[in-house]
């Protein structure tokens, strides 16, 4: 049993790594290896790990990056760095020594384009993204791009056909999701982020507006994922109507957002429900695979 002091540490770097947002990263890898049909298998362990490990490290110099605003905002002041449980130096060599393993295990036992790949998204998102965000309110939108990324690394180690329309197609559901999944953040705590300076879809939009906008984003994101079944053909006619329902289901709960006064707990739940989404879609997809695998 470790001792108290360890198990702290533990919890600290765990929630440093925010893994729950690499777990997605590493899902949406995974899907695209599933989905490209030809891999070995023990290439999704590889490929999953890889990406999870560079994801964590990303999160975790993001982190570090934006110590300073994090301590300004009541939801994001008690993580590990604001709050003073890890050193500054401790948190960027933990995510240093995240992305070099992950970018290491992908070059070894992957190939150079997707070591390469993964290199490029923690570039973007702690580059670019990171920079934009306290630049425009907009930053979603090019940052969304770290989120097309694991899908196409998870495709080529499948050794599915790139480019590809098939690859387009998977990469731009994710890149359509991360959009209204970041606006949705934004909006449920949109005083905190006036607070630390970022800058807000609300000093550029009014309430209304924004509330259209969020609703067609996430219309958009449910249309994408019709796309799927179309260039993944399905032998089982329920997964396509499957995945139609719960994007119908998803563009209610996102319709709901215009007909409702200003309510963050809408915010939350519509962000609950995209998520929900996402996750839905990529069992469905990935479950008409292993089916046909297993069959």
């Amino acid at each position: 049993m470790f001792p108290r002091r360890s198990t702290e540490i533990i919890k600290v770097f765990i929630e440093l790594s925010k893994l729950r947002i690499a777990l997605f990263s590493a899902l949406s890898a995974s899907t695209g290896f599933i989905l490209a049909g030809a891999g070995p298998a023990t290439g999704l362990l590889t490929i999953a790990c890889g990406v999870f490990l560079l994801a964590c490290g990303a999160c975790s110099l993001n982190q570090y990056q934006e110590r300073d605003h994090d301590l300004k905002m009541n939801r994001t002041k008690m993580r590990p760095l604001p709050s003073g449980r890890i050193k500054p130096a401790h948190g960027l060599i933990f995510s240093l020594a995240l992305i070099m393993s992950g970018f290491v295990i992908l070059f070894l036992l992957e190939n150079i384009v997707i070591s390469a790949l993964g290199l490029f998204a923690v570039i973007w998102y702690n580059g670019i993204y990171t920079f934009l965000k306290k630049k425009t309110a907009f930053a979603a939108v090019p940052g969304a791009v770290t989120g097309a990324v694991p899908p196409v690394m998870g495709w080529i180690a499948g050794n599915g056909l790139f480019p590809s329309y098939e690859i387009s197609v998977i990469a731009f559901f994710f890149f359509m999701w991360q959009i209204p999944h970041f606006w949705l953040i934004m909006l449920s705590h949109d005083g905190d982020y006036a607070n630390s300076g970022y800058p807000s879809l609300l000093h550029v939009f009014s309430e209304v507006q924004i509330k259209r906008i969020t609703c067609i984003w996430i219309a958009a994101a449910a249309v994408s994922a019709l796309f799927l079944p179309l260039y993944i053909p399905s032998s089982n006619v329920i997964i396509p109507a499957l995945i139609l329902l719960s994007a119908s289901w998803l563009a209610w709960k996102g319709s709901r957002l215009v007909s409702r006064e200003k309510n963050m707990y809408s915010y939350i739940q519509t962000f609950k429900a995209i998520n929900a989404f996402m996750l839905v879609t990529m069992f469905l997809m990935n479950f008409e695979k292993l089916l046909g695998k297993l069959s």
